[in-house]
């Protein structure tokens, strides 16, 4: 009578087909990640335009002007965003002598990709957000995506 021998481990067909399916599992999953990442870090633009028009507003119910005050960025300097994964500009028309006078007092904050994760969102290059709380975004082909980029849908 012969005595049947136990086997232990795996076979090399058995380990190649594990492989197989954690490398289609990963191919799906880590695009997938990837978008989720890029589409929770867009609040980080929205909410520095947000809390620099705050800022805008607070500046001018004080002093009548959008010039430079406490807590303001200046206008025109690139400063990043709260999460540093943008690049956020204040831009206010020059209201000085010999300047065309615009119609009223204004601002527009603008925001563009900083972080290498999100240079690559081109569903959202560009933010910007102005004195009449207007919200804009485009992708990076110039096209307006405001809704998906400022979390309408």
């Amino acid at each position: 009578m012969r005595l049947a021998m136990k086997k232990n481990g795996f076979t090399l067909v058995e380990l190649m087909i594990t492989v197989a399916v954690v490398a289609i599992l990963a191919m799906i999953a880590i695009p997938n990640y990837t978008q989720y990442v890029r589409r929770g870090n867009r609040t980080d633009a929205t909410k520095t335009l947000t809390l620099d028009a705050q800022a805008l507003e607070r500046c001018y119910s004080q002093t009548f002007s959008y010039a430079p005050c406490a807590g303001v960025p200046a206008a025109g300097v690139p400063t990043a965003s709260v999460e540093g994964k943008y690049t956020v500009v204040i831009s206010i028309p020059d209201t000085s002598a010999g300047a065309p006078a615009p119609p009223a007092p204004s601002y527009l904050i603008s925001a563009v990709p900083l972080a290498p994760s999100q240079v690559a969102d081109t569903a959202c290059a560009l933010f910007t957000l102005n004195t009449a709380n207007t919200q804009y975004a485009q992708t990076s082909a110039a096209v307006a995506n405001t809704q998906t980029c400022w979390g309408s849908t």
